[in-house]
């Protein structure tokens, strides 16, 4: 049967497919889907489907799983696995029991990422077979390989999939559903489940034993494929195979293209391509994986092929590729002409407005950090984090974003290393529950003098409102105990805790105020659901407009950077976008915007 899937959908279809029983991830763009289509059918195929708290926990929850004989799988974006490398990097000595992929979603050009790593540089550290395929019917095939390959050899088996394979749609071959193994059971085997050294060291050498053996099965697969035309190559994997394959069609050269499709790539395989070959271009995105290992094979079985690719710079070394780069790349190798992009007229470009990344309309995080400018002053230190709220960058509230749950540990590191001016660390609710709670344990435990702003919109916003233990719900909308923030803050030794409604913009300026001034580590948690979430469940309020005969033009609304106020030259105007929340009323020094009656 075929259907017309999203790429995160299609690799959904193929757990389900798979007979997969347990599924646990953490959101992060560009995985995010593939937990939130098999959560609402999780009852109906019963499988166990769950947002865990952060990345580590949702690994350590499939290995759990795979442990029992159960097939599992985790997804996360490509830096969620640098929060789950301890599990996983050890797992490869441990083994599975039941087949377990391990989803890493890579970014790149960091459409919503503070970086652009390569997963598979984790699988061959970790040397585990990985996967990376081209479009969404490969994601789906490539799922379904993953299950019997990490049975096959006893280990997680990586999927890659980049944002262009994620998120494109196309036609893909589907199958029905496979249930999940009936009677799992934990076998008790400390000398492969237990991680003591006396264990480790005979798994490790286990674990290279396996590696000849692996490359060999993947070097069989469909997805490592050559077609050969001519002395002149292209080496190409993931979705760049696709790009290079039709540029190759386009242009009707006589080049020969050899597609990489699965990790470890197979030395026997790359060097018979390269015998009698005079040029080879590699085309990969993201770091030079496959450059690297094509240039260690050229010295062995071909010394005099020219290798050229990102290392020789004939192909960026940041960002994402695109049809037309690599074939100007591949035109350049073969001496054709080149084509340069279309581009836009500086009359049309004179009149497209900016878009930059801007917090929604009525978003309480905006007035939340207009409050805690007010309170600590446009001097003091706000480090930052990881969430719909670093979009306030333009606020001057924004002065860090390193990774999640940094903001409180970077504050704490700043004032150990002596800085005096007043410091407020930023993150959202989703977040501190990631990887907040020690870093304000440490900064608790060690005396760090600053506050901490926890801004609680009730949901994880940024990645496409998934559930958190904070709301109440799982991912399957099932009820479970909601946690308060407040109190989790004071029970780890935070000893100023208030809550605030950043729509009372004066008295959330006041709490501030009073966290500022207290003498150790104070919290404020600047309660209000999202915006989105308010609208979708029928809040409405009164629209606002501004009266232009009290309006001075002194912009101070628009310099608050609503989307919903906009400035004709003379005076402030409130659009459609508007949600009504007041907040800018308040800040008005003329009161001239006002509720419409």
């Amino acid at each position: 049967m075929r259907e017309y899937l999203l790429g995160n959908v299609a690799i959904a279809k193929g757990i389900l497919e798979a007979g997969a029983g347990v599924v646990s991830g953490y959101p992060g763009t560009p995985s995010s889907e593939i937990v939130d289509y098999l959560a609402p059918l999780a009852k109906e195929h019963g499988i166990h489907v769950e947002w865990s708290v952060n990345e580590k926990v949702a690994m350590e929850v499939a290995i759990g799983a795979s442990w029992t004989g159960t097939r599992s799988a985790v997804t996360m974006k490509h830096v969620g696995l640098n929060v789950a490398a301890d599990p996983f990097m050890t797992l490869a000595y441990l083994g599975v029991g039941g087949g377990m992929v391990v989803i890493s979603a890579d970014d790149p050009y960091c459409h919503s990422s503070q970086n652009e790593q390569d997963s598979r540089r984790y699988a061959a550290f970790a040397r585990v077979p990985c996967l990376d395929p081209a479009d969404p019917q490969e994601a789906r095939e490539m799922i379904l390989r993953a299950f019997s390959l990490s049975e096959e050899f006893g280990l997680p088996v990586m999927v890659r999939p980049t944002t262009r394979v994620s998120h494109a749609r196309a036609d893909v071959e589907v199958g029905p559903p496979k249930e999940r193994l009936a009677g799992p059971k934990f076998e008790k085997n400390p000398a492969r489940r237990v991680a003591l050294p006396v264990h480790a060291r005979p798994l490790h050498a286990e674990l290279l034993e396996k590696q000849a053996e692996i490359e060999e099965a993947l070097a069989r697969e469909a997805w490592n494929r050559a077609e050969m035309r001519g002395e002149v190559g292209v080496i190409a994997s993931g979705i760049a195979g696709l790009y290079a394959a039709e540029a190759i069609a386009g242009m009707e050269a006589d080049v020969s293209l050899l597609r990489i499709g699965a990790y470890p790539i197979s030395r026997k395989t790359v060097g018979d391509f390269l015998e009698g070959m005079e040029r080879v271009l590699v085309v990969e995105e993201m770091d030079p994986v496959v450059e690297e290992f094509v240039e260690m094979v050229a010295k062995e079985r071909n010394p005099e092929v020219e290798i050229l690719g990102k290392r020789s710079g004939h192909l960026p070394g940041v960002g994402e590729l695109d049809p037309l780069t690599v074939r100007e790349a591949i035109a350049g190798m073969i001496d054709l002409p080149r084509r340069s992009a279309p581009k836009l007229s500086p009359e049309v470009l004179s009149i497209l407005p900016p878009r930059p990344p801007s917090l929604c309309p009525g978003c309480s995080h905006r007035a939340a950090y207009y409050a805690m400018r007010k309170a600590f002053g446009r001097d003091a230190i706000f480090p930052n984090d990881i969430g719909c709220y670093t979009m306030g960058v333009g606020m001057g509230t924004v002065d860090t974003c390193l990774c999640m749950g940094a903001s409180i540990t970077v504050g704490a590191g700043i004032r150990f290393g002596g800085e005096e001016r007043p410091i407020c660390a930023v993150l959202g609710d989703s977040t501190f529950l990631h990887s907040g709670l020690t870093g304000l344990l440490n900064s608790t435990y060690n005396g760090a003098r600053m506050t901490v702003a926890i801004l609680d919109n009730s949901i994880t916003a940024m990645t496409g409102h998934q559930p958190h233990p904070g709301t109440g719900c799982t991912a399957c909308g099932e009820s479970s105990p909601p946690l308060s923030l407040e109190e989790i803050c004071r029970s780890l030794g935070a000893g100023f805790v208030e809550v605030a409604d950043p729509y009372d913009l004066e008295s959330t300026v006041e709490t501030f105020e009073r966290a500022r001034d207290h003498p150790g580590l104070s919290v404020v948690v600047a309660r209000r659901p999202c915006v989105i979430s308010e609208i979708r469940a029928g809040v409405r309020r009164p629209r606002l407009a501004v009266d232009s005969e009290k309006c001075g033009g002194c912009k101070l609304c628009v310099k608050f950077g609503c989307p919903a106020i906009e400035f004709d030259g003379k005076v402030a105007k409130i659009n459609a976008l508007c949600s009504g929340c007041g907040v800018c009323a308040a800040i008005c020094p003329e009161k001239a915007i006002e509720v419409v009656r």
